[in-house]
């Protein structure tokens, strides 16, 4: 049984909880794609600048294409992670375009990159897979269709350093096991497929202990044709002779 002297204290402190909220101001409702997108940097940061615990990666600055691609992958079960499926749903693709386009018009810095326990030997061998590739294994580089600054090409093809090594982990491992895939013919699952674990850690470690350059921007254009044909960017040409999806 509630004393009445308690009774009284509870009811002081309910009626003094109700005057401070009252007087709190109100945020407006400005009904603006910042505030709309709160959904989206719960989990991937303030403005799309990436999760804190590795998994969530940046929004912020990617080119629009690839955010568009990404989320329609997402409703087209070619990407699978519960949480984004039921949130695009019910979107328009008008709307996943709005989103795309919001977010690749950020521009905020980027995080330095954690520290690395991989060996030297190791780094090195993932500097040349992605500057370099390997011709022998039908191994394109990454700089080849990443821009060589890494920072992706505009519209279709996303950065890979500034990235967390434990997403870049992930999504290699989905690409290879099928768990993530893009429109035909798809050209990063055959890539990573023909990858070895040794090379996938390489090319992660290395990645992940780039500092993204201040000013760093997408690239809009390659000195060649990219070497692949992917359903994800439409209109590229083969260039190099024997590799193919």
């Amino acid at each position: 049984m509630i004393r009445p002297v308690h009774r009284l204290f509870f009811l002081l402190a309910l009626l003094s909880a109700a005057a401070f909220t009252a007087a709190q101001p109100v945020a407006p409702f400005e009904d603006t794609m910042t505030q709309r997108l709160l959904a989206c940097t719960g989990c991937h940061g303030k403005q799309g600048r990436a999760g804190p615990d590795g998994f969530y990666p940046r929004l912020a600055g990617k080119p629009a294409g690839y955010l568009y691609n990404q989320l329609h992958n997402f409703q087209a079960g070619r990407r699978h992670y519960a949480p984004m499926v039921k949130l695009l749903e019910p979107l328009s693709d008008a709307y996943l375009h709005a989103i795309a386009e919001y977010f690749s018009s950020l521009e905020v810095a980027y995080l330095p990159p954690l520290g690395s326990i991989a060996s030297s030997g190791l780094l090195e061998h993932g500097r040349a897979l992605v500057t370099q590739g390997d011709v022998t294994r039908k191994l394109p580089a990454c700089v080849q269709c990443h821009s060589e600054s890494l920072m992706g090409l505009a519209p279709f093809v996303p950065g890979l350093i500034g990235l967390p090594r434990d997403y870049l982990n992930a999504q290699l491992g989905a690409w290879r096991t099928g768990e993530r895939s893009a429109q035909a013919p798809d050209c990063m699952a055959d890539i990573a497929r023909r990858l070895t674990p040794e090379d996938l850690s390489a090319v992660v470690a290395w990645l992940a202990s780039q500092r993204v350059p201040a000013f760093a921007k997408v690239a809009t254009s390659l000195p060649k044709s990219m070497p692949l044909q992917c359903g994800s960017t439409p209109g590229a040409r083969t260039l190099l002779s024997g590799v193919s999806p």
